[in-house]
């Protein structure tokens, strides 16, 4: 389900795969186990449609992301984490639902360089507070109005050198145990089907209806992000 989620649209896949691989096995586990997930999806998508990739924009992204990455670490450590996810979830909610609503109100026609780092350097603070670097960089590629094609495989240019650093953290602090690896080897059956199903998806879906699915994902991203935090300050 994960894997096919982020195939067809790019983004999307901790949403599902860390809440439900952790009602079966622990969150040590199933978190590395879903990073080691996505660097398999990045490296295929990168593989097949390398050519649909704005590489300019991914490396802009990377850099900026990597960037940010101590400001969320400072966030993580020193910021009341469940008010801070209840301010991004509101916010992640009302640029979805405004964009369900008027979806061609906004948009960014021409690449500003400036405005390409502000966002990659959002999705370092949220890659390093929360390990959610997702949202600002699928806003963006909506602001852009970037195809179905250009956006799935930009992203995913983004996440194969991203997530390759957050699998390298994870065996610095020892997560990465032989566990990790023997369930990683049992998911790949499923994944790779997953991977081809999700780009004949992604080929076929309209501009229009792609933009829509992609309002739909962030939005159900900041709503699971408030109910996360309204249910622990209570």
């Amino acid at each position: 389900m994960a894997t096919l989620i982020r195939s067809s649209l790019g983004f999307g896949e901790a949403l599902i795969a860390v809440p439900l691989l952790s009602l079966f096995i622990p969150l040590r586990v199933a978190t590395p186990l879903a990073v080691l997930m996505s660097i398999t999806v990045a490296a295929l998508v990168v593989a097949q449609d390398w050519r649909h990739i704005h590489l300019r924009s991914a490396a802009g992204l990377v850099a900026a992301t990597v960037a940010g990455i101590p400001l969320g670490l400072l966030v993580l450590t020193h910021v009341h984490q469940e008010i801070a996810k209840c301010g991004l979830g509101v916010l992640i909610v009302l640029f979805a639902a405004f964009s369900l609503a008027a979806p061609n109100r906004l948009r960014i026609e021409q690449e500003h360089r400036t405005v390409l780092l502000l966002f990659g350097f959002v999705a370092g603070i949220l890659g390093g507070a929360y390990g959610m670097n997702g949202p600002p960089l699928a806003i963006y590629g909506s602001l852009r109005r970037w195809s179905p094609q250009h956006f799935r495989a930009t992203l995913q240019a983004y996440f194969l050198p991203a997530s390759i650093l957050g699998m390298g953290g994870y065996w610095a602090a020892g997560l990465w145990k032989p566990v990790v690896t023997h369930d990683y080897l049992l998911c790949l059956p499923a994944m790779l089907p997953a991977v081809l199903l999700g780009r004949g998806i992604n080929r076929r879906l309209p501009a229009a209806a792609f933009s829509r699915y992609v309002y739909v994902g962030l939005l159900a991203i900041g709503i699971s992000l408030l109910a996360e935090a309204v249910v622990r300050l209570h």
